[in-house]
């Protein structure tokens, strides 16, 4: 127990150099240390989960060092939360991958593993300081992981998620160097402490560096006008790699959601509620440019990028509105994770089995098995527009729930569900029933990989696997709502009561 908080970074990390210095490693043996990796990353998360809903806060200190002055990982509700999620959605995610995809390029399960560890890094560190670290850990393997396979298209779109990113990061430290300027600290418990204390001179500074991590968060969020980088690398790199980045954007809103909640929060003085002007005005827009994209998207792989950022949007309007709309938000997320995850492999299984077009919304042959491919795009659709009887239909029914005096809110949410409706149906009517008769100039779309065409009648065991898998974490949301909505309650209360966590990480220190 003493040593927990810090299992879910050390598993991956360990592994990951572990499969760097094994090189001539066979990829079968690779595929088995990885996955023998991420299900005790999996059970390593599950313990941490359980270790803190009762409420206590782990706090791990690196060289026993105290705070503020030494590294600390801080293990609440939320990060548990946080990094269960990610563990789960990366098992499927490397069960898809290993089919083939991951045999396309080098060290494909490398900069998986490092991929976790930076993810897992970012949802436990209690540094300002240490969560840019753990920032460009997890950016650098997605660098890698992006561009995992080659093709002109995805290096292109691999290019400008490059150049947002490194852009970000330099935004990100001087960010920290204001704060820092302007409180001398980084630890997010001893910035908590200080700010209903700060000297009227150092207001301005301060004021400048949270609203530049606002801009960082929200650029990895994707949130409105930073979310351009994301339609295109989604749908341009390879599908088990998008479907792990559907944890990615909620970094962004992890990240929001602390500064916001412990940073910034009630006892913040005049730095209380920074973030609150600019929240629910761009998290809307973000859902009005997201639906915008769903509706004008040309093919499976941009919409379900486009989606993304709908919920994208959905999260942060939720986490605007206060204690119950953060409830509501941290059991949508997972939701909206898995589901995004799901609509990626669907994307890219569906593609491998249309001869011409892809995944494109163009008639094409009947494709191998098509009913058993139309029946999970349906559950899929009725997943991630929020229809009932789904966890999506729950959460968003809080969501809405949760804003009653806002009837802005409730039209742009609605109206965003009805748009994706009819632009699901659209895409599963033009690819599963608009066909036409196959002949024998269709042959595979020129670029293809061979090891990305399915034989014709052919279902791939790990494709269904891993679509199987996603689909039961979104009915065991469903099924087991009441657990899980006690969960993010009580979640939401700890994050708007921070006297706990600053008292934990600093060892009752004024």
């Amino acid at each position: 127990m003493t040593h927990l908080p810090i299992a879910p970074i050390l598993l991956p990390f360990l592994v990951g150099t572990l499969l760097l210095a094994l090189g001539r490693l066979s990829l079968p043996a690779q595929r088995v240390l990885a996955l023998v990796s991420v299900l005790a990353q999996i059970g390593a998360a599950t313990a941490l989960l359980v270790a803190v809903s009762g409420g206590d806060i782990l706090v791990y200190r690196l060289g026993d060092w105290p705070a503020p002055w030494g590294i600390v990982l801080v293990a609440d509700r939320l990060s548990a939360w946080m990094v269960l999620i990610t563990t789960l959605l990366a098992l499927w995610a490397l069960i898809y991958a290993s089919h083939g995809i991951d045999g396309q390029g080098r060290h494909f399960h490398v900069l998986f593993q490092m991929q976790l560890f930076g993810l897992a890094g970012a949802f436990l560190t209690g540094d300002l300081f240490n969560l840019f670290v753990f920032f460009e850990i997890l950016l650098i393997a997605s660098y890698g992981l992006t561009l995992h396979g080659g093709g002109k298209a995805r290096t292109r779109a691999g290019l400008h998620y490059v150049v947002m990113n490194l852009a970000g990061s330099t935004v990100f430290l001087f960010a920290a160097g204001l704060i820092y300027a302007s409180m001398g600290s980084l630890n997010m418990a001893d910035l908590a402490a200080k700010a209903g204390t700060l000297a009227p001179d150092m207001l301005g500074l301060a004021r400048a560096g949270g609203l530049l991590l606002l801009a960082v968060f929200a650029l990895k969020a994707a949130l409105l006008p930073l979310h351009l980088w994301l339609p295109a690398a989604y749908s341009g790199t390879s599908a088990p790699v998008a479907a792990l980045f559907a944890i990615m954007t909620k970094v962004g809103i992890y990240a929001i959601l602390r500064s916001h909640t412990l940073l910034f929060g009630d006892s913040a003085g005049a730095l209380a509620h920074l973030f609150d002007p600019w929240l629910m005005p761009l998290a809307l827009a973000t859902i009005v440019i997201g639906t915008l994209g769903v509706l004008a998207a040309d093919s499976l792989g941009r919409l379900s990028g486009y989606l993304v950022l709908v919920s994208v949007g959905t999260l942060l309007t939720a986490v605007a509105v206060g204690t119950n709309g953060i409830a509501a938000a941290l059991y949508y997320l997972p939701h909206s994770t898995f589901t995004a995850a799901l609509l990626f492999l669907l994307s890219d299984a569906i593609r491998r089995r249309r001869l011409q077009h892809g995944d494109g919304f163009t008639p094409d042959a009947d494709m191998p098995r098509h009913a058993l491919w139309g029946g999970l795009f349906f559950a899929a659709a009725v997943a991630v527009t929020g229809l009932p009887p789904l966890s999506g239909f729950i959460g968003k029914f809080l969501i809405l729930r949760a804003v009653p005096d806002q009837p802005w809110v409730w039209a742009v949410i609605l109206l965003a569900a009805l748009l994706a409706v009819i632009a699901l149906a659209r895409a599963g009517s033009q690819v599963f029933f608009n066909s036409q008769a196959a002949t024998v100039a269709q042959v595979p779309k020129p670029g293809a990989c061979a090891a990305e065409l399915a034989l014709p009648g052919v279902s791939s065991a790990r494709e269904l696997l891993a679509v199987g898998g996603l689909l039961g974490l979104i009915l065991a949301l469903t099924v087991f709502a009441g657990p899980a909505l006690d969960y993010a309650n009580a979640t939401a209360q700890q994050l708007t009561d921070p006297a706990r966590y600053i008292s934990a990480v600093l060892g009752g220190r004024p």
